[in-house]
């Protein structure tokens, strides 16, 4: 059997014809697996979707309860039978309720990575290596200038600058999905009890997460109606990468601007966005780590996709492992 038979890339998105589905379609279909909740992975209009109970959730928070007709809570490690294929969700690291997607037909396994990391995250369950025949894994960061540092030290970085300069707010651009909430959440860890201080399109997710027991502390709207710029002196405060381009960061007194990012390794990225303070943290893995998820997961062949794939393909092909660049569309670069 040729692998393409139960996985092959479509201008849909991956399709598995003898499970007549897809995961996480571009455009709209009757059945989509998704992995995660970002919007280039999940989108809405699908008749049918099946995914975590916190992507499910999240999608719904996002889009609406009529994302989709129908939806099936997809449980970690639970065996799932579509059509001929056998599926089951497994833990990515990425954000909260993040999946890989194993699909077996016929003796024959593909395990779809969706977007992951392997640094440990309080905010999403860690990542679990899934033996296959074939791994389909991103490459956001798959070039060998990115290995990201420490996080607790990115975090100190922060936390040290503020006591720095208290008289200044510092302003930090994150998504709002995963990467907010785990900055709020390592702030924390470390140590910082003030009140933080969001914008309000992160509002509904940093909700969500506290609702799943996830400790964000006690958080408050970031804006000035009724009060001076003055009152955010010292404020640690978090925002959309979108909000940092509008009147509302000007709010704020002589704020030192932060962007949390594994984009942040490049300086020249930093220097275009007016950042002061860079911080490098990335929900995706780096070079290191997709190179020993390959090795972890033992695979005859990788596909590599939405990022950088020659370079990861080199160096599988150089490890005599057979790969190949997918060249899928529709899926972004962390951007922030």
């Amino acid at each position: 059997m040729k692998p393409d038979d139960l996985l092959r890339p479509t201008p849909r998105g991956l399709y598995c014809p003898p499970g007549d589905f897809y995961i996480d379609p571009i455009a709209k279909v009757d059945r989509a697996l998704v992995t995660h909740g970002h919007a280039d992975h999940a989108r809405p209009g699908n008749r049918s979707v099946m995914a975590t109970r916190e992507t499910l959730d999240i999608m719904a928070l996002r889009y609406g309860e009529d994302f989709a007709e129908t939806r099936q809570v997809a449980t970690f490690g639970e065996k799932l039978r579509i059509g001929e294929v056998d599926v089951s969700f497994h833990p990515a690291g990425h954000v909260l309720g993040s999946a890989q997607i194993r699909v077996a037909w016929k003796g024959f396994v593909i395990v779809a990575s969706g977007d992951y990391k392997r640094r440990r995250d309080p905010t999403a369950e860690t990542f679990e290596p899934v033996s296959a025949n074939v791994f389909i894994t991103e490459a956001t960061f798959a070039l060998p200038v990115f290995r990201h540092p420490d996080t607790g030290a990115e975090i100190q970085k922060l936390l040290a600058s503020m006591k720095r300069f208290p008289e200044r707010a510092h302003l930090v651009g994150a998504y709002a999905l995963g990467k907010a909430q785990r900055v709020i959440r390592e702030v924390r860890i470390a140590g910082y009890d003030e009140p933080i201080y969001i914008h309000g399109a992160l509002a509904k997710l940093c909700g969500y997460y506290q609702e799943k027991g996830i400790d964000l502390g006690e958080l408050r709207p970031a804006t000035i109606e009724g009060g001076r710029k003055g009152d955010f002196a010292g404020a640690l405060i978090v925002g959309t990468p979108s909000a940092f381009a509008d009147r509302w960061a000007r709010r704020f007194p002589d704020p030192v601007a932060s962007f949390a990012s594994g984009w942040m390794r490049v300086r020249q990225r930093a220097r275009q966005r007016g950042v002061e303070l860079p911080l490098i943290l990335s929900d995706h893995a780096d070079w290191d780590e997709l190179t020993q998820t390959i090795e972890d997961v033992g695979p005859e062949e990788v596909w590599v996709t939405h990022g950088r794939e020659e370079a990861l393909v080199r160096w599988c092909e150089m490890s005599g492992r057979r790969a190949r660049p997918l060249h899928l569309v529709g899926y972004e670069d962390e951007a922030e």
